[in-house]
């Protein structure tokens, strides 16, 4: 068996990130500091704070990222979008809201013609969201 999960970076904020999404979508959330890495561990030298690896996990996802190394460009977050699925429309609703707060909507969550409720955002981190929620699957 394999699994996709994705792996954010941040401009030296991973902690608060991470936290944020810990809140909004529950889980289990650890992380390691580069100041809690072993003293043989080779890896780069890197302000004491920032995140070296975290990750959150639910039943149903899991998210890691870090801290993007200081003293080089910090590209952002383009060209995807974490897409959480939903069957209960008050859940999806109330999760939007939650990511959307500080961000920038970019699609109002609303009814489509697929979905009961679907919208996209990108958060106050600058990480890229759609929530939609998925239709019941057809009797056989």
């Amino acid at each position: 068996m394999s699994t996709l999960s994705p792996y954010l970076f941040f401009d030296g904020n991973c902690a608060e990130a991470m936290q944020f999404y810990a809140q909004v979508l529950g889980g289990k959330l650890d992380m390691m500091r580069h100041d809690q890495a072993p003293p043989d561990a080779q890896a780069p030298q890197q302000p004491a704070e920032r995140i070296m690896h975290a990750r959150l996990s639910t039943d149903s996802l899991v998210l890691m990222a870090s801290d993007w190394m200081a003293g080089q460009a910090f590209p952002g977050a383009s060209g995807f979008s974490l897409s959480l699925g939903y069957q209960d429309i008050a859940r999806a609703r109330a999760t939007f809201d939650a990511l959307a707060a500080g961000g920038e909507i970019r699609m109002p969550f609303g009814e489509t013609f697929w979905s009961q409720g679907f919208g996209m955002l990108a958060d106050r981190y600058g990480t890229p969201w759609m929530v939609n929620v998925e239709a019941p699957a057809a009797a056989p």
